[in-house]
């Protein structure tokens, strides 16, 4: 059995960032700065509530009579409680001789066009800590894109401002860039498990290694770009900001209205129709914050019986990576123009570049890590690189067209009788680029995972993390 590591990194995260907040929004009240005193607590606090209230949903806590773990839930103290709990079961693995053991098929990575499908036992401890995993993975990605992103965008604008970095800040705003780093590394690892749940999936240090160059990269690339642009457009970041949550909070809801699907009501029985729509609300939400500053490895797609895309569209990618390269950019250009002899210390142009190439850095090492480096890249039914080759070049065709179609127009004022008919070239092209668009997704079966409750392995949760339990059955020892 695997020792629990991403277990302990992720509370150690949580409790060091909230330690280094707290003590930053203490030297802000003796500072005076009440406002941002109250900032710095807000995005500590709330994203806190949410990881409680994630643990005490996915435990099922609220069905189980369990008052003592409720109360340090509500103390805020749940994760560390949890973690140790984990490490009490991981620590009892082999002492006790367990009367009930699950059965798990897994077939491995195909090899010459063959897999082996491959059976093991699964005993209720190793299945506790599968669940403890799952659980620990969905709030780090909960704390990194909904408190540590705006806690480090947060304070990076205090720095700009004040033009000095203290001790407390910056510890915070290391520890911050480290939870949203692995947050979104969490996420990636998430995305693989769901995807490809019927394999056994084993993850290398490179692919680790060139997830975190990319997700850096990435991210701090973001976030450096939003504060320079707030802090020379202070009224005109808002609607940026508001304009992205909009777009990626109503496209999951969008393509679900499209789909003319029934409202799931699968998430958990005891929830009614009012208790599912906020629970979605807050998957669409926290998948706008990914996206806010990266993209979401988990595409959530509601009429989907998981609520997960388990497709892979490279086109989706490539369109999102050169839209938020051109946002960046454009961002970029309004600040060089706009900005004030406040940035006399810093030589713009070369800072512009920097950024535009270190985002160029971060779609490097995620070509990379398509490419080379994914536990699944033999399961790909297309390339990535041919796929994001034939949507730029897609991208191409659309913007030639459109210069055609406007030489015509402009020469259809001196001749009244010229008429231009669109060609059948052109609807047949097209059409056939959505049709290899379909062809390159590929979908694979997700099947759900197990917790384990003693002396039962009934209840289900899907999605786990770090090794999903499936094809559950229970026989006695």
């Amino acid at each position: 059995m695997r020792f629990p590591s991403s277990i302990f990194v992720s509370v150690s995260l949580f409790t060091a960032e909230t330690t280094a907040a707290l003590y930053l929004s203490s030297t802000y009240r003796s500072a005076g700065d009440q406002i941002w005193q109250g900032l710095t607590l807000l995005f500590t606090l709330v994203p806190s509530v949410l990881v409680q209230l994630t643990l005490t949903f996915i435990h099922r806590d609220l069905s189980r009579d369990r008052p003592l773990i409720l109360l340090l839930h509500i103390l805020q103290l749940g994760p560390i409680v949890r973690c140790l709990e984990a490490f009490c079961i991981y620590g009892s693995v082999g002492q006790v001789e367990e009367p009930y053991v699950s059965i798990t098929r897994k077939k491995q990575m195909p090899r010459e066009g063959h897999s082996v499908e491959v059976e093991r036992q699964v005993g209720q401890a190793e299945g506790k800590l599968f669940t403890h995993r799952a659980a620990f993975s969905r709030t780090s990605v909960i704390q990194a894109f909904l408190g540590s992103a705006p806690q480090l965008t947060l304070q990076l604008y205090i720095c700009v401002l004040q033009r000095g970095v203290s001790i407390g800040r910056g510890t915070l705003m290391v520890i911050s860039l480290l939870s949203i780093v692995y947050g979104a590394l969490r996420c990636n690892i998430l995305a693989i498990k769901i995807k490809y749940d019927d394999y056994e999936v084993d993850i290398g240090p490179m692919a680790y290694l060139c997830i975190f160059l990319w997700r850096s990269f990435e991210i701090a690339t973001r976030v450096v770009v939003l504060v320079l642009f707030s802090s020379v457009l202070q009224l005109w970041v808002l609607p940026v900001v508001f304009l992205n949550f909009v777009v990626f909070f109503f496209y999951p809801w969008i393509l679900f209205w499209q789909s003319h699907s029934p409202f799931p009501e699968n998430i958990e029985k005891t929830l009614t129709r009012v208790g599912t729509t906020i629970v979605l609300c807050l998957l669409t939400f926290l998948y706008a914050g990914i996206n806010m500053f990266c993209w979401s490895a988990v595409q959530v797609k509601l009429s989907d019986p998981d609520l997960i895309n388990k497709s892979q569209n490279w086109y989706r990618m490539a369109v999102y990576y050169m839209v938020r390269f051109v946002e960046n950019a454009s961002l970029l250009l309004l600040w060089y123009i706009y900005k004030t002899d406040f940035y006399e210390f810093i030589y713009a142009p070369l800072l512009v570049l920097q950024l535009l190439l270190a985002y160029a850095i971060a779609i490097f090492f995620m070509l990379v890590f398509y490419q080379f480096c994914h536990p699944c890249r033999r399961l790909f039914s297309s390339s990535m690189t041919q796929g994001l080759w034939d949507c730029s070049s897609f991208l191409c065709y659309l913007c030639t067209s459109a210069s055609h179609q406007s030489r015509p127009m402009g020469r259809a004022t001196t001749e009244p009788s010229a008429h231009i008919e669109p060609s059948n070239d052109q609807i047949h092209d097209t059409a056939s680029e959505s049709a290899d668009e379909m062809q390159n997704d590929t979908t694979y079966d997700v099947l759900n995972d197990t917790i384990y409750d003693v002396p039962n392995v009934e209840n289900s949760i899907r999605g786990g993390v770090n090794g999903d339990v499936s094809h559950s059955v229970s026989c006695n020892v």
